[in-house]
């Protein structure tokens, strides 16, 4: 696989990078309180497909399943499964993504160029940012940074491809 130099994406395939299954570590800050958390599980990016089985239009489904450790409101530590999934987009580069909620709302562009890698969501009351950053050709993490009157939170993830995994 042709990795990107750093700060260029332009050749790079995106989607094909994506394309299997990682494992994720997450580490989770709520700078107001000084409350941490953790997240592990899985992330798959699975090809959408129709209901015939086709490939749908490039696009993937971005699935996560894991574990959050979390302090409850009591104090006592929480833990329990969480998930989320999202859809991405092919976009006219092939350096890039779009990510939509599964509703199909946008959410942010997704990659690892100069000018894809920081991206931004407003989530009323607060500002989301991220950041991606290619570690290599099985690793890359992410890091989001929310702030505004409701959130004050620092959220980190690094992925690793689970061998045996396209690449």
């Amino acid at each position: 696989m042709n990795l990107p130099a750093p700060g260029t994406a332009p050749e790079f395939d995106l989607r094909g990078y994506l394309l299997g299954s990682w494992n994720v570590a997450r580490t989770l800050l709520d700078r107001a309180t000084g409350t941490r958390g953790t997240f592990t599980g899985v992330v798959r990016f699975t090809p959408l497909t129709r209901p015939d089985g086709q490939d749908e239009d490039g696009g993937l489904r971005f699935r996560e399943e894991g574990t959050i450790a979390w302090p409850s409101f009591s104090g006592e530590p929480f833990t329990g499964p969480a998930s989320r999934e999202y859809l991405l987009r092919p976009t006219e580069a092939r350096a890039t993504m779009d990510m939509f909620f599964p509703d199909g709302r946008p959410f942010h562009r997704m990659g690892f160029g100069t000018a894809s890698s920081h991206a931004q969501h407003w989530c009323d009351p607060d500002t989301y940012q991220v950041g991606y950053t290619l570690i290599g050709p099985d690793d890359f993490r992410y890091r989001w940074n929310v702030t505004g009157p409701a959130k004050d939170q620092l959220i980190e993830s690094v992925l690793h491809r689970i061998t045996g995994t396209p690449a």
